[in-house]
């Protein structure tokens, strides 16, 4: 805990700097000023009886450096960050007070960007997404009514770049530890014949990965085609990227990081012809993603505006797995004999999981903008068409007839996602508004054809035919006062959120959950002065038939998530900030909170998936949820140069629901140091900015994320010994990143 106690000198230190003026640019009582209004359709406001941040244009690009948009966001409250590969660059992810990502909602421009089925975001698909980005919200909890699957705890909404007004050019190139590179061009066409403008970007990201193999190969692109007159606006707006990257996520137990190191990969891992151990050099992830959008824009009337978008997502990519000691059966083969005559049933393949997604629909938003009122009418309607199949590649050492490519199981999901909201602020004088927000959301969901799981009791691949209906009601009402400096909030609302592919996919017809619901109650209360702010925001999101995992398995063997009764999380989210002098301001909040399932029953099952024993365990921490999370950073700015050393704690955490103690996370506390300059007086050029960046200077070794599992064996006793596994996504020690951004 020594780098605890070094950040809490300074902050001493700190303190006693002459005062001018403070202000923190995220805090929550920030108003963002957008260009344009269409934009604000979900947004939050200073009347909006929600906890949100915001992170501006200037403060991601300081920071982005290449790494994935979750790493640009683990500044802000309630907020835990997790990568495979280690370093910031691959596979990342991010939870907000312990909500997972497939319960984040995420948009760009409101167009949703999770997936449909998984529900998830895949950053990877989309590298150096950031710097097409002007701003990003954070809300927490609940939140606005937005579009999209994920909205069920936490909200990321992402504007991307205005059309530009001014011609300009910026290259931006970054490099560091483990090979971590970016390069990013920027063309900016300017105001053209008064109406139109042109912008572009593309981009490249790399990374030999912290882990071994844990590579990267990522490339991206935007454009945007845009056209102004009066009140009206139209844009086309294109971007997407390609990825390719070495898998990293089945972690390293902590027996074989002491064996092999902390960069040790178990992925691809296989037994050769001599009896040696190697590692198959395929094993990777690959996909195609690209967005397009066609928005409009037209003020109707004094006050009055109406904003249409049309959106369309081709996504298109496989995985390439080594693995050992598989049935063949399972994949559509029959059992061989070997040349000495032994009949094989089991073998060493490689596999190909494939998927096929078309997303597509449009959204709406009438606004109206007045002296006392505030009110939206909006509403979306989206269809998504998801082709998931799998083939065969290579067997080891198999006789008889397999065609290449040899297909195992496909099946098709269909889903059709509307939903309706309208949403007013009203003053009532006195400092004092009223905010309500009401949501219809109808689902049908389906899945058709053959799953990637053989079902032994048919011996066959199991079949899906699933149809889901789903219409959900979720209101949200508040009030907000704001006198000054001083703003109070109060507010209650609920969300409703589907079950996930992988429920009806890795389940059978006795196991398919219901839909979870959420009460989420919220009160806040914030102060801001130019020397300093503060804020309280108290939280309590009340679950109704949760999706936890219990170790329950399938018919099939797969792991199962259950509704559970009842579970709870329950918080206090603290942020100050103190500006002591003008170069010179110290950030820092923090979470503190109680997240359980009450009345917890753990599955656990003999040597895989046989003689289910169950264990009452009453109420137990909710996995991956840290009791305590801190962010401190301390920013000065002198002339051009500017450096900030921030720093993160995150308390010990489960990895499954059981509070087993070989699945825990260990508590970290890591610091970065970055420092920066701008050039703004060079001959024929606007800016040149460079920044040199130590990610984890005090060189902690820490684990940010990881699965765990529990079974049990029969000894020679007869007696039944509990064992439990875990994985761990080991982080990176001290290591670096330079940048330099040129614009002319």
């Amino acid at each position: 805990m020594k780098e605890f106690y070094l950040t809490a000198v300074a902050a001493l230190c700190a303190s006693g700097f002459v005062c001018a003026h403070a202000q923190n640019p995220q805090s929550d009582t920030t108003i963002v000023h957008l260009r344009d209004v269409e934009v604000m359709a979900n947004r939050a406001d200073h009347r909006t009886p929600v906890a949100f941040s915001n992170l501006t244009a200037a403060e991601i690009e300081r920071v982005n450096d290449g790494r994935d948009i979750p790493f640009l966001l683990e500044s802000m409250p309630s907020v835990v960050t997790t990568g495979d590969a280690g370093g910031g660059i691959g596979y990342s992810g991010l939870r907000v007070r312990g909500t997972d990502a497939s319960r984040i909602n995420i948009t760009a421009n409101g167009v949703p960007i999770n997936d449909s089925e998984s529900h998830n975001v895949y950053w990877v698909n989309m590298p150096d997404l950031a710097s097409s980005v002007r701003d990003i919200q954070l809300q927490r909890g609940a939140g606005t009514s937005a579009n999209g699957a994920g909205a069920f705890g936490a909200s990321v909404n992402m504007i991307t770049d205005a059309p530009s007004f001014e011609p300009e050019a910026e290259l931006s190139a970054s490099y560091g530890s483990y090979n971590s590179n970016k390069q990013t061009l920027k063309l900016r066409s300017g105001l053209l014949r008064d109406h139109w403008s042109m912008d572009m970007r593309l981009s490249h990201v790399g990374s030999d990965g912290y882990i071994d193999r844990a590579y990267s190969k990522l490339w991206s692109y935007m454009g945007q085609l845009a056209y102004t007159s009066g009140g009206t606006s139209v844009r086309l707006l294109a971007f997407g990227g390609k990825e390719q990257t070495y898998m990293a996520w089945d972690y390293a137990s902590k027996e074989e990081m002491e064996k092999y190191g902390r960069r040790y990969n178990p992925c691809g891992r296989y037994t050769a012809d001599d009896g040696s151990t190697a590692y198959y050099p395929d094993q990777f992830d690959h996909f195609v993603q690209h967005h397009i959008h066609l928005s409009g824009s037209q003020q109707l009337a004094a006050g009055w505006r109406m904003n249409l978008t049309f959106h369309y997502t081709k996504g298109d990519g496989y995985y390439n797995q080594y693995k050992t000691g598989r049935t063949l059966v399972e994949y559509g083969l029959e059992p061989f004999h070997d040349a000495g005559g032994e009949l094989v049933e089991k073998s060493d393949l490689v596999r190909l999981k494939k998927n096929d997604n078309d997303f597509g629909g449009g959204l709406f938003t009438v606004n109206y903008s007045g002296k006392r009122v505030n009110a939206t009418i909006g509403g979306a309607a989206n269809w998504h068409r998801g082709n998931h199949f799998g083939q065969v590649a290579w067997v080891r050492n198999y006789v008889g007839a397999i065609n290449p490519l040899q297909e195992y199981y496909r099946n098709t999901g269909r889903k059709f996602d509307a939903n309706v909201y309208a949403r007013a602020d009203v003053d009532l004088g006195a400092g004092l508004s009223a905010y309500a927000d009401m949501q219809l959301r109808h689902i049908r969901y389906s899945i058709r054809g053959i799953s990637d799981n053989y079902d032994w009791n048919t011996s066959g691949m199991a079949a899906l035919d699933i149809l889901r209906r789903y219409n959900f009601f979720n209101p949200k009402a508040g009030l907000t006062y704001t006198r000054g400096a001083h703003r109070a909030y109060a507010s209650w609302s609920v969300a409703h959120k589907e079950p996930v592919r992988d429920n009806f996919t890795d389940g059978d017809p006795a196991h398919y959950p219901t839909a979870e619901r959420l009460f989420d109650y919220e009160a806040g209360y914030s102060f801001a002065h130019r020397m300093f702010s503060v804020g309280v925001n108290l939280y309590y999101m009340d679950y109704k038939d949760q999706l936890v995992a219990t170790g329950q398995l399938s018919d099939t063997g797969n792991p199962l998530s259950v509704n559970v009764p009842s579970s709870y999380r329950a918080g206090v989210e603290l942020q100050a900030s103190l500006r002591p002098a003008s170069f010179f301001d110290w950030q820092i909040n923090a979470t503190l909170s109680r997240n359980r399932i009450r009345d917890f029953v753990q599955y656990i099952y003999e040597d895989g998936w046989k003689n289910p024993i169950t264990r009452e365990l009453g109420d137990t921490p909710i996995a991956f949820s840290p009791s305590v999370v801190l962010h401190n950073a301390f920013n000065f700015r002198v002339a051009g140069f500017d450096a900030t050393l921030s720093s993160r704690y995150v308390s010990e955490q489960y990895m499954d629901n059981a509070r087993t103690p070989d699945a825990r996370l260990d508590s970290y506390f890591v610091s970065d140091l970055r420092m920066g300059y701008t050039f703004r007086r060079i001959p024929s050029v606007k800016a040149l900015s460079v920044g040199f960046t130590v990610y984890n200077i005090f060189n902690k070794k820490y684990c940010n994320n990881g699965y765990a599992g529990t079974e049990y064996y029969v000894d020679d006793a007869g007696e039944k010994v509990v064992y439990s596994y875990a994985g761990f996504a080991a982080q990176a020690p001290a290591h670096v990143m330079a940048s330099a951004t040129i614009s002319f």
